[in-house]
Order: C-alpha cells, then structure tokens, then sequence
C-alpha cells in the first residue's frame, strides 16, 4: 500500500513537473510559428521534420538525445530527416543522404556517416569516396552510383531545397512540428530541452485536431 502511494505521489510531482514545463514554453522564445504553414508530408499525421548535415557537429552532438526520442513517438506522429542544402559539400551530403533513403538503406548506415566524418576524419567529398566508404557496410557500389546520379535523386534535392526555403532555415539542427512551428537547440535552451518542446508543440496539434 505504501509503494502505491509513493507512486502515486511520484507520478502526480511528475505532471506536475510537464505542466510547468509546458506553460514556459512561448512562441516567440522557445519557438517561432511560420508565417505561411508548410503542408505536411503525410496528411492526417503529426509531422516532425529534422533539418540536418552530416558536416555539422551540433547534428552529430544531437543523435544520441534525438534517436532514442524518435523510437518512443506514437503512431500518429511521424518524423522526417531532411538534408539542409546550403551549397558545396553541403549539398554533396544531401544527396548522399537522399540516395541512401532512395535505397532503403539510410537507417543502416546513419550513424556509420556520421561517424565517419567526424571521429574518423573522412570528407565523404565524393561520389567514388563515398561508394568505397559504403562498400564497407554492405551498399553494393555500382547501385549507389547509379541512384546517386540519377534524376529521382536530383528531383528530391530540389523538392529538399524548396523546403528549406518554406521553412525559413538559416542553420542546423532545425525541428518543425506541423508544418507550422521552428525551433532549434539554441531557442530551445540544449538539446533535451528542445526536445520537450517538440513534445509540447506536438500536443498542441494533436489537440488542436
């Protein structure tokens, strides 16, 4: 009896805890709402779309917060990487990202190019680079090449650089929730943080729907 009370307890200071939280949370502080709403990917769901680069350290220093976040999201929510393409190498990674999608295999190998660029201090610069890098890890090379130059990958650069346009982004990681709220560690105040924002914004929309 006394356990069930302490639980009780524990459960109810923990409500308790997410209402403070959430009513801290602003537009116009933790977040920004979006002029002109982007539609969502998949109608009827809760969109929650990460802009990223393989390049950048904040992307690579938030994996470990975001990916175990992204595991637990329920069935109405569904989340997007999308690769920021800023120009030069940024671009080169986008579409490296993109093929990997395109084959169904970026979840395999994610976290493999991360690493690769930063702990092992590889640029992935190019197309040959990054088949030798992939071979590796059991991406057959002359099926990356062929989908890395094909016109399905380029239409979904152009589509990934529309969005960033629609988004308004200047910079990475970028979260938005709905098509309609940006955020980012920085407004958020760190990566956990940034996180209990998308849970808050994420409420708001599943209740506003």
């Amino acid at each position: 009896m006394r356990n069930l009370i302490l639980s009780a307890a524990f459960a109810g200071l923990s409500l308790l805890g997410l209402n403070a939280q959430a009513e801290n949370i602003e537009a116009g502080r933790q977040y920004e709402e979006l002029s002109n709403p982007v539609p969502v990917s998949q109608p009827g769901k809760i969109e929650v779309v990460e802009l990223f680069w393989y390049g950048c350290p904040h992307c690579y220093q938030f994996e470990p917060t975001l990916n175990p976040w992204i595991k637990t999201l329920p069935a109405d929510v569904n989340f997007v990487r999308i690769p920021a393409l800023f120009g030069g190498i940024w671009d080169v990674h986008g579409q490296l990202f993109i093929t990997l999608e395109s084959m169904g295999v970026e979840q395999r190998v994610h976290d493999a190019v991360f690493n690769a660029i930063h702990n092992e201090k590889r640029k992935l610069a190019t197309a040959e680079e990054m088949a030798e890098f992939l071979a590796a890890h059991g991406i057959d090379k002359s099926k990356f090449l062929s989908t890395f130059n094909s016109f399905a990958v380029k239409g979904q650069m152009a589509k990934a650089k529309k969005l960033a346009v629609a988004y308004q982004i200047s910079g990475v990681p970028v979260l938005i929730v709905g098509g309609k709220y940006r955020f980012d560690i920085r407004s958020s105040g760190g990566p956990q943080e940034t996180l209990q924002v998308a849970d808050f914004l994420i409420q708001k929309e599943r209740s506003a729907n």
